[in-house]
């Protein structure tokens, strides 16, 4: 059926909109007056509805190219078949929401909430007299589209994309861990730095995709095409570009370390796991490794909570999805490191007493920090000049004095960044 078989879209205008969306908060808030909020085969084209609660509404089909919904709570909507092209959903909550079928074409998710989305194919059906039911093509396709939309930082885990067509999307530094992506169209897509652990690429075609820096552990890979993928730097279940753990006595190394620290030098000595991947070791909690030198070294997944590393040399170290819960980062250097997705609540990142005129603050100029949790942290004098606070959680973190010069802190949780920099200065 062609797009003039569907039926007549309605047009609301921006004052009609924002009652039906009052009448929906009035909803969820079991205030009288409530309804719905039913937008099924409207023309939302161009309207704002930035920050409203539209949880579980109904845009069954709509018209929502370039609409505004940045901010916006979207749990469990209805997106079936939508034309969504050029829309604005930064920051918003899509948890399992209903994409199926939908044109994300040139959308903006990035810093998205679309935990266990679901964006598989689909094709909208009407009831029809001789036919008893049709399929209403109204874009000539069934697919849902993404190409060359924005789902930079977004939370993808355990969204089903099964068959997406996402050409030349940006997933950089995406959560997809347990995504399915069966069959999907991802050529000369990024996903630099995306989390894809345990996700299901069987069929996938990714050639020319930039996968570097990107995890892949656990990932299923029948029948994929990655021709031409960029895979620098990127973490499997091989490895990666860092040197074996097997290849160094490792638990004998951190016992020799744990001793020296402990004895103040008289017994054992440093240890050194310059770019080593230490993965394998699944746990370093309660540890005393301080002054550890582990430039460049593989940490993904780690349970280190708890771990003494004051005044470490962790200059571009992969800590990513690591539990640094309680850990003692006092002084550590942290430069260029990614610790993305991190657990860094009631962490320790100030600056470490030398002596009683000296302090050495913990240096994290330009490593990323991208969704990591600090609640509680200790972050007095740590120098994040150049870092990468955007989504990250910060509640009842101590900030004063904090170095934030060039610090993007876009979609900060728990305090925005005017607060963060008013306490910094504090």
């Amino acid at each position: 059926m062609s797009e003039a078989d569907a039926p007549i879209r309605k047009r609301p205008t921006q004052a009609e909109v924002d009652i039906i969306c009052q009448k929906h908060d009035r909803l969820w808030q079991a205030r009288p007056g409530g309804a719905r909020a039913v937008f099924a085969w409207m023309d939302l084209s161009g309207l704002d509805l930035s920050g409203r609660n539209l949880t579980d509404a109904d845009f069954t089909a709509a018209s929502l190219i370039g609409t505004k919904l940045a901010n916006a709570k979207l749990d469990n909507a209805n997106f079936f078949g939508a034309d969504m092209q050029d829309i604005d959903l930064t920051g918003a909550s899509l948890r399992r929401a209903d994409l199926r079928g939908a044109c994300l074409r040139g959308a903006d998710l990035s810093g998205a909430d679309m935990f266990e989305a679901d964006l598989r194919e689909g094709a909208i059906a009407a009831s029809d007299a001789k036919l008893g039911y049709r399929v209403l093509e109204a874009r000539k396709r069934a697919d849902t589209e993404a190409q060359g939309a924005n789902l930079s930082g977004a939370n993808l885990q355990r969204s089903r994309l099964t068959g997406i067509v996402a050409i030349a999307a940006d997933f950089t530094d995406a959560v997809m861990k347990d995504c399915k992506l069966v069959r999907a169209n991802l050529k000369q897509a990024s996903f630099r730095g995306a989390d894809l652990a345990g996700a299901d690429l069987s069929g996938a075609d990714l050639s020319g995709a930039d996968m570097s820096g990107a995890i892949l552990v656990g990932v299923k890979s029948t029948m994929w095409r990655a021709d031409g993928a960029n895979m620098d730097g990127a973490l499997t279940d091989k490895g990666s570009s860092a040197e074996p753990i097997a290849a160094l006595p490792a638990a004998d190394m951190l016992r020799v370390h744990a001793q020296w620290c402990e004895t103040g030098g008289a017994e054992g000595q440093p240890s050194v796991f310059d770019g080593v991947d230490l993965r394998v070791l699944g746990s370093i909690a309660g540890l005393n490794l301080t002054a550890l030198s582990a430039k460049g070294a593989v940490f993904y997944g780690l349970d280190m909570e708890g771990v003494q590393l004051q005044g470490a040399q962790l200059e571009g170290a992969d800590l990513r999805s690591v539990n640094l819960r309680r850990a003692d980062l006092r002084g550590a250097r942290l430069a260029g490191a990614r610790l993305n997705g991190s657990d860094l609540r009631d962490a320790q990142l100030g600056p470490l007493l030398l002596a009683a005129d000296r302090l050495l603050p913990a240096d994290l100029t330009g490593a990323n920090l991208r969704g990591t949790d600090l609640t509680g942290a200790d972050m007095r004098r740590a120098n994040l000049t150049d870092a990468d606070l955007s989504r990250s959680r910060i509640v009842d973190a101590q900030l004063r004095g904090v170095n934030l010069r060039q610090t993007r802190m876009e979609s900060l949780r728990g305090m925005d960044a005017q607060a963060l920099r008013a306490a910094a200065e504090a």
